[in-house]
């Protein structure tokens, strides 16, 4: 009998979550372990708080290898007819029917065959619902309440005076319009301006030249990905609410396969879909800065003002493609990475393992780097580094070849690094003065033209 810790151990190592190929193509998996280790494959995936029936499984690989066991049953039989016809044929006999025997079995396997076609897409497509395995080292539980800290940085910023949110100390010094934007756009939309689109900036390329100082390559990617992509990074199917995806005007109820970006790690990972690298490549770290939209379907009533949740925003990303042994210190190294521009910005943080139900679908462990926000009076979430082990790269097939020629599956692994506008937040809400300016932090100051204080801009177009 298998314990959690095996049934993980066996899961990454034998190839159990899926090899997808691309959308409408088959997906190359190991159901063995499913099969004879159920109850204890099921029991590790029950700690993730996600809807899913696993017995469903067996109902659809049943019928899958009933109706294979079928067709090979036909096939055989016509194989063994198909012999009889010389030997009818050399012995002067009717072979006529044989041949209508072998006509009947022809059109019994041709309907079996689109039988077994949709019961394989049935089980294909269940199987995609599953997520990613958690590490045995990932704190169990169904809630963020279960999560874990790791470690701490800096202090809470206190105040002798009552602290404002960002988002009143952003609209009094006129650097952000809430109003016109839900104009424009709608709810969940911002305008940058002045001091305040240059902190935005300023951030944004602070990050990129943090990033590449740490060995990462600068990419700038599409910002329109098609469903293969998406569903290669684990998005699709299970988020295809949360996105906002590009319909044809001359046929609006079809999909033109392409949706804006939720995150840069999507194109990123998705550089590397189909690729054999070689072993001595790795690790490759690549880093992007880019916006990313989402629909935020399901977060009514959650984060309604301010720049914590936003229907568009920018972030800089951080992706790693590392062989599987090393993944787990290369996951270290991503959080301390994402830390590391926190220091700089001398915002107090702290580290947090997320528990089996809070992490995502895509992840077998997550640290989440959390700012403090005095107003809130709490940490929130700036940044995710997640290891998704070989999840991803089973479904975008990313292998390597090591030194002896054998092929193994990469892993992948993710980070913010950080999230820009909740960066922006940080800062007004930590570095703001009774007066109602904001002090820009040190490691700014260069990127915004030797500006160290924001104060009120003047209104325009108005």
């Amino acid at each position: 009998m298998l314990n959690a810790r095996s049934i993980w151990a066996w899961i990454w190592k034998y190839d159990f979550v899926l090899i997808i190929f691309g959308i409408g193509r088959k997906i190359m998996l190991d159901i063995k372990l499913l099969r004879n280790n159920f109850e204890e494959v099921e029991k590790a995936l029950s700690t993730r708080n996600e809807e899913f029936d696993l017995s469903l499984f067996k109902d659809l690989d049943e019928k899958r290898r009933n109706l294979l066991g079928e067709v090979e049953a036909l096939k055989a039989e016509q194989n063994a007819t198909s012999k009889l016809i010389p030997q009818y044929k050399k012995e002067g006999k009717d072979v006529a029917p044989i041949m209508a025997e072998m006509k009947e079995i022809s059109e019994k396997v041709k309907t079996l065959n689109g039988e077994l076609s949709k019961a394989e897409e049935d089980l294909n497509n269940y199987m995609l619902t599953l997520p990613n395995i958690p590490n045995p080292t990932v704190p169990q539980g169904m809630t963020d309440e279960d999560n874990v800290e790791i470690r701490k940085f800096g202090e809470p910023t206190k105040f002798d005076f009552e602290p404002k949110p960002h988002w009143e100390i952003g609209t009094e010094l006129n650097i952000l319009d809430w109003d016109t934007a839900a104009k424009v756009s709608g709810a969940r939309f911002v305008y940058y301006k002045g001091a305040g689109a240059l902190l935005e900036r300023a951030v944004s390329n602070f990050f990129l030249d943090e990033n590449t100082k740490d060995g990462y390559t600068e990419v700038i990617p599409p910002y329109l990905v098609n469903d293969a992509s998406m569903q290669g990074t684990g998005q699709f199917p299970k988020f295809t609410e949360d996105v906002y995806t590009i319909v044809d005007n001359d046929d609006p109820d079809k999909p033109r396969d392409l949706t804006l970006i939720p995150t840069a790690e999507v194109p990123l990972v998705n550089y590397f879909r189909g690729k054999i690298l070689d072993a001595k490549q790795l690790p490759i770290n690549v880093t992007a800065f880019s916006p990313a939209f989402r629909s935020e379907a399901g977060s009514a009533g959650r984060d309604t003002r301010g720049l914590i949740r936003m229907h568009e925003f920018r972030k800089v990303e951080m992706v790693k493609i590392v062989d599987e042994d090393s993944s787990w210190d290369e996951l270290e190294k991503l959080t301390h990475n994402a830390e590391h521009l926190l220091q700089k910005l001398g915002l107090p943080y702290h580290v947090v393992a997320l528990s089996t139900g809070d992490a995502s679908f895509t992840s077998a462990k997550t640290y989440d780097l959390e700012v403090w926000m005095p107003a809130q009076d709490k940490y929130r979430e700036i940044s995710s580094c997640s290891n998704c082990t070989d999840f991803q790269a089973r479904r975008s097939l990313i292998r390597y070849r090591d030194e002896n020629g054998k092929l193994h599956l990469t892993h992948t692994l993710n980070g913010s690094g950080l999230a820009v506008g909740r960066t922006v937040a940080a800062i007004l809400e930590n570095y703001q003065n009774e007066d109602g300016t904001v002090d820009v932090p040190e490691a700014l100051q260069p990127y915004m033209h030797g500006m160290k204080v924001i104060t009120k801009e003047p209104k325009f177009g108005e």
